[in-house]
């Protein structure tokens, strides 16, 4: 019996120990993806109630972080599976010009990663109402990798999906979050007002070219 409490006490503490330090990181996550403070603060208890009972099954040592948000992002999406909040997105037959352009998905236009514009105070207000407004498959994807700053292979690991998938949804994400910002960046005076294609996102190309004429 000393023995079994002795045990359970260590794994407690490798637990505390490895778990807790991604409190926080949880927790904005969380009420980016929900949108609802009560609804994060459940999603975070119920991740770490859900990592505590399965600890036993997790590799001390390996990818904390990236086990506890794909806890996270299940939990998440089962509830909103539950509720009916949304209908099911499809995003996984996208083209693969798609595919190759997210490789350079950082130099779309205005669009620079979440954290930094939140950062700068700018367009804060802004860029949470355009992520609010994306569907859940995107802000998903959108979170992990400019908050919090996952790979490819690990978003693919959080979200149980493949990493064309993931680089297909991030670039489609940032391609939207630029088109919901752009008017207001204009108007604003944040940029100069640059050439746009036929949805509604800047043409880099046309936008470089009459920069150097300027």
């Amino acid at each position: 019996m000393l023995g079994l409490f002795s045990s359970q006490k260590r794994q407690r503490e490798a637990f505390e120990r490895e778990a807790l330090p991604h409190l926080d990181a949880l927790h904005g996550y969380a009420l980016h993806l929900s949108r609802d403070a009560a609804d994060a603060e459940d999603l975070v208890q119920e991740t770490y109630i859900k990592a505590l009972a399965n600890f036993a099954s997790y590799q001390q040592g390996t990818n904390c972080r990236a086990w506890l948000f794909r806890i996270l992002t299940n939990t998440y999406f089962n509830l909103r599976r539950s509720r009916r909040r949304q209908n099911p997105v499809d995003f996984d037959n996208s083209p693969d010009i798609e595919l190759q352009a997210a490789e350079n998905a950082q130099d779309q236009g205005i669009y620079r990663p979440i954290d930094a514009q939140l950062l700068d105070g700018v367009v804060s207000a802004h860029l949470t109402e355009a992520l609010d407004s994306l569907p859940a498959e995107f802000r998903s994807v959108l979170l992990l990798a400019d908050l919090q700053d996952f790979s490819y292979k690990e978003i693919a690991e959080v979200l149980d999906c493949p990493v064309g998938t993931v680089m297909s949804r991030l670039y489609r994400a940032r391609k939207a979050m630029q088109k919901k910002l752009l008017q207001h960046a204009i108007s604003e005076g944040i940029i100069a007002k640059a050439p746009v294609d036929d949805e509604g996102v800047v043409d880099l190309d046309a936008f470089r070219l009459r920069a150097k004429r300027a």
